[in-house]
């Protein structure tokens, strides 16, 4: 992927991170465990999380390995989501719905099976963004919902955005 897009920063979902925690031990210990993970992806940089996770390593690393495998594996692509302000990391914890609209694009192209050009290839995935929200009602409580991310995004990539150009 930095191939192609040499500025993009990749990035683990938290919310997969924490299933697959949650997966791999057991439940009596949940509670526990989700008070001990919850200073690692809230910590205020990479420092603070580290020793949150050292934490968790020495509680659990004994009882549960496969754990700390996990979360140690993941740790290069876990801590660029550090890096960002509250209001971008509520946005970007999870990756749900870019996997939801793929399986949308999926379906749709599988359904028709093949397209003439490019062209119409295009329209079919515009066509099928736009049945998210047909009547673009929507809009509404996204743009409320999505304003200080929004805002925190141009902050952020101000020389990537086009939204944070003065005019």
């Amino acid at each position: 992927m930095t191939n192609v897009w040499p500025a993009t920063i990749v990035q683990t979902c938290i919310i997969h991170l924490i299933r697959n925690t949650f997966r791999l031990t057991s439940r009596k210990y949940w509670d526990e465990l989700k008070h001990d993970i919850k200073p690692i992806y809230t910590a205020v940089n990479a420092q603070a999380a580290r020793a949150a996770f050292e934490d968790l390593a020495e509680k659990w690393g004994g009882r549960y390995p496969a754990v700390i495998r996990l979360w140690d594996n993941a740790w290069a692509e876990f801590i660029p989501f550090l890096d960002y302000d509250v209001e971008i990391r509520k946005v970007i914890c999870s990756t749900n719905a870019i996997e939801s609209l793929n399986a949308r694009y999926r379906r749709a192209i599988k359904a028709r099976g093949h397209f003439p050009n490019e062209l119409a290839a295009l329209k079919c995935l515009y066509l099928v963004t736009r049945s998210l929200d047909p009547t673009g009602a929507g809009r509404t409580r996204w743009t409320m919902r999505w304003k200080p991310a929004l805002n925190a995004f141009a902050i952020t990539f101000s020389d990537r955005f086009p939204a944070a150009e003065t005019y």
